[in-house]
């Protein structure tokens, strides 16, 4: 494996000629630091709120982003692995320092900067309409400004080929992560600290499968017994532990080089009941039945459908508390993200999550999540085995 090579920045760029031509614009200014990532392949190290960044993307020109001091030796490192995208980067800083651009003059800065490259009176699109670059653009004798985040967002939702050779790998580290789950689950055991014990174990595996890449622990999470039944967690989860008989809920999302999939599972800790057996089945055929709508042209809502379809059928609706997925990509929750709404077609090499679920107060949860990559077939990248006798620990 590696970081993203140019391919797919020359990828990313050409969607992004296609949206600047359809709106008919003259470049786009990013802020967020999800997009800054996504055509810079640099992960940002500071909050943008607090400390902001831009990267200028000018129709048919040469990229150029403005960047806080803290990211000084970050930059030069991502230089040095040849990993950073974009060659023109002025840092500037927020701490009083002679002859240098100073964080008070960043409005100052990126006016010269866009008029510098012509935009002066041109049309500029954005993924987030902040006050810095209206103030810029007032200085640029009607330069107007668009939002189309809604543009950008759909330029994430085909991966390149180099992102599906990263995902296929995480997912089978993710694979070996549930392994160690099956090994670690036992009664009495603190949730947390089963959680980071085997989050370090996945951090030790990706050293010795990815040294000198970036691999992060997203989420290494589980939810035990009756809380499961809140998707997310209760709120009180220090203290908790797994006691024979409970069903459990895991969240495993790595993210490697800047792709992120997720697998989750559900467990027992000894021999489900007959209650917690029903659901646990009605859960994985749900879910078969959502990957099986994962087809190329077939509408992106049909996935929630046929698993929606499964529960009511089983008599499960009423325990249904969120859409079937969502988009994967560069975090865990990409676009779309409007699954159940969304009636276009599907196209190849999307990737979603497919996670269909039921929550049953004072039972428990019942979720499984698999990374599907669209196609003429559905490519599930995460293969850990669903059935019963392989998540039942004895």
């Amino acid at each position: 494996m590696s970081f993203l090579s140019r391919d797919v920045q020359d990828y990313r760029i050409g969607l992004l000629d296609g949206l600047m031509e359809q709106e008919e614009l003259d470049a786009v200014v990013v802020f967020g630091a999800e997009f800054f990532q996504f055509f810079s392949n640099f992960h940002l190290d500071v909050l943008t709120w607090e400390r902001p960044v831009t990267l200028v993307l000018p129709r048919g020109g040469a990229p150029f982003a403005l960047m806080n001091s803290l990211s000084t030796n970050h930059l030069r490192m991502a230089r040095e692995r040849q990993s950073m995208w974009v060659e023109d980067v002025t840092i500037y800083f927020e701490h009083p320092k002679p002859g240098v651009p100073l964080v008070g003059g960043f409005v100052e800065l990126l006016a010269e900067r866009l008029a510098a490259c012509g935009l002066t009176g041109k049309r500029i699109g954005t993924d987030i309409a902040t006050p810095a670059l209206a103030a810029a653009a007032a200085r640029l004798d009607g330069a107007s400004i668009s939002n189309v985040q809604a543009g950008l967002r759909r330029l994430r939702w085909i991966k390149h080929a180099e992102e599906l050779a990263i995902m296929r790998e995480i997912a089978d580290l993710s694979d070996w992560v549930q392994d160690r789950y099956r090994e670690q689950i036992r009664p009495g055991r603190l949730v947390q600290e089963m959680d980071l014990c085997i989050a370090a174990m996945m951090v030790e595996e990706a050293a010795r499968r990815y040294p000198g890449e970036n691999l992060e622990v997203l989420r290494c999470y589980t939810l035990s017994g009756p809380d499961s039944a809140s998707p997310h967690g209760n709120g009180a989860q220090t203290g908790a532990r797994v006691e024979a008989g409970h069903g459990l809920v895991n969240i495993v999302i790595p993210r490697l080089n800047g792709v992120t999939i997720e697998n989750e599972r559900v467990w027992f800790c000894g021999r489900p009941d007959a209650t917690q057996t029903r659901h646990f089945e009605t859960a994985r055929v749900a879910q078969e039945a959502a990957i099986e709508a994962m087809v190329a042209g077939r509408p992106v809502s049909g996935i929630d459908k046929a698993a929606r379809e499964v529960f009511e059928r089983d008599g499960c609706g009423d325990f249904i508390l969120h859409r079937t997925g969502h988009g994967m990509g560069l975090i865990g929750h990409e676009f779309p993200e409007d699954m159940p709404f969304n009636n276009r077609a599907l196209l190849a090499d999307e990737v979603y999550s497919a996670e269909p679920g039921i929550y049953v107060y004072g039972v428990g949860g019942f979720r499984f999540d698999d990374t599907v990559v669209i196609g003429e077939r559905p490519e599930i990248l995460t293969r850990a085995p669903r059935d019963l006798r392989s998540q039942t620990v004895v």
